[in-house]
């Protein structure tokens, strides 16, 4: 009786293993998803900046043919521009952060999955085992049952006999 005992209190703290590891991978999971929306945030971005940047360097260019390279408007242009490609350089360091973070959140999910796949062979295992014991138990019980009645056919038979 005390290995079916000890059976199912591993049985029990395999199934505790396997829910903790199934809400990491979830949470690694919603993880992941945040990151794919930041990621994709931040690539809207950098293509914005780099529409700006587009349409600043053409009006750059039409300024300093219509007013000279030095003039005001050129000066402002090539200002904007700058501001514009470091936004846009900042854009992709965001882009290079969340892709790093989203890498890391999806080997994470990984890494649960593969411990919830451990914790399942171990359950089953775990089951297996508690079965077996069982079966071992009833048929140990049955053998005993078998055992207690020949003797006790056996003085019937005797108490018979002598009178």
């Amino acid at each position: 009786m005390r290995i079916a005992i000890a059976d199912q209190r591993d049985i029990n703290n395999d199934k505790r293993d396997l829910s903790k590891d199934r809400a990491d991978r979830n949470a690694d999971q919603k993880d992941i998803n945040h990151d794919r929306a930041d990621l994709n945030k931040d690539r809207v971005d950098r293509s914005k900046d780099q529409r700006d940047i587009n349409r600043d360097k053409n009006q750059l260019a039409r300024d300093d043919k219509k007013y000279g390279v030095n003039s005001a408007q050129a000066q402002a242009d090539r200002k904007d521009l700058r501001a514009d490609r470091v936004d846009r350089n900042k854009d992709q360091k965001d882009i290079n952060h969340d892709r790093r973070d989203l890498n890391k959140d999806r080997a994470d999910r990984n890494a649960d999955q593969r411990d919830i796949n451990h914790g399942k062979k171990d359950l089953s295992k775990d089951r297996k085992d508690r079965n077996q014991d069982q079966k071992d138990i009833n048929k140990d019980k049955k053998d005993l049952h078998k055992d207690r009645k020949v003797p006790a056919a056996a003085t019937s038979a005797d108490i018979n006999q002598r009178y």
